[in-house]
């Protein structure tokens, strides 16, 4: 238990630079470009006056050093500026976008979780048999299929041809659980079906490894019944080396969900994203970015924390 607990402590300090380096990047991403700020919140028939003045009021003719200090001075309580287009907080923009983006992701593991269990543990057990071919074949198409494409096709046929869910708009789970079910499940399959179908192919990789283990045999010839040894052992053991691939696959859906979003257009980071791309609202984008960044690099914490607990000789302290 101590080796985990030093383990965590050191991830922890970990994030302090690794923090830095992110709103460092960001900022210098920001900087690069092209657009001028002042244009794009004055309109392009403003006056050179009006120009200084905006950047004056906003800190833009300072150096870029001090600029930089003062954006990580304002982000450390919070303050993520204003939007160029309506000058409103970018931190109330994020904190109504961004439940309905975590949603959608946390939907999207669900369901992702669910295909590559039900997918894998069968390959596995009927390895070198026809289920496992075709489950081989579902899983390459699947992994195959862009999610963009895979949308697409899910709202031809389950909402426009079946009518069985919606193909845009959103419903708070608060206010209907049903309809945030029917607004939310096509999104969340195009984002999960990807994922889960190579989770599969890895938790069925690691089963049939566990399978092969003398322990296995032994448990079964001791009289053991065989699903009672792959329920406790080899499917515990088998889900350590998937948990490790699954934090960069929440990435993953979280920065899937900019397309995703667009297409079913829901109103989360996603489609804050494409609307201060459109308007050249960099101060928008560079909070949306943070933000992404941020949450990955927590639920990788996050996975890296379970990780721990769930290897064994980590939880020994070795």
């Amino acid at each position: 238990m101590a080796g985990v607990l030093n383990l965590i402590v050191r991830r922890l300090l970990m994030l302090i630079p690794l923090m830095i380096g992110i709103t460092l990047f960001v900022f210098i991403i920001m900087r690069l470009s092209p657009v001028n700020s002042a244009v794009a919140a004055l309109g392009d028939g403003a006056s050179p006056d009006a120009i200084a003045k905006f950047n004056a009021d906003h800190g833009l003719d300072k150096p870029a050093v001090i600029q930089y200090f003062v954006f990580l001075g304002n982000l450390v309580h919070g303050d993520l500026g204003t939007t160029l287009a309506l000058g409103k907080p970018v931190s109330d923009i994020i904190a109504t976008a961004l439940p309905l983006t975590l949603q959608l992701t946390i939907y999207g593991v669900l369901i992702a979780l669910v295909i590559a269990l039900v997918l894998g543990i069968v390959a596995a057990l009927f390895r070198g048999r026809w289920p496992d071919q075709l489950i081989r074949i579902v899983s390459m198409a699947g992994i195959s299929i862009p999610s963009f494409w895979l949308a697409i096709l899910l709202i031809q046929q389950f909402a426009l041809r079946l009518d069985w869910f919606a193909n845009a708009g959103y419903i708070n789970p608060s206010e209907s659980l049903s309809g945030f079910f029917r607004t939310m499940t096509l999104p969340a399959l195009s984002l999960a079906i990807p994922v889960g179908c190579q989770l599969a192919r890895i938790v069925r990789t690691s089963m049939v490894e566990e399978l092969d283990r003398d322990y296995v045999r032994t448990a079964v010839g001791a009289g053991l019944p065989p699903r009672v040894v792959v329920g406790r052992n080899v499917l515990r053991n088998a889900l350590v080396n998937p948990l490790t691939v699954l934090g960069l696959r929440i990435g993953y859906l979280l920065g899937g969900t900019i397309i995703i979003e667009a297409i079913f257009t829901l109103p989360g980071m996603g489609t804050q994203v494409m609307q201060a791309v459109q308007t050249n609202d960099t101060n928008l984008a560079q909070g949306i970015i943070i933000v992404i960044a941020v949450c990955f690099v927590i639920v990788n914490l996050i996975v890296d924390i379970l990780y721990m607990f769930a290897n064994p000789r980590l939880r020994g302290g070795h």
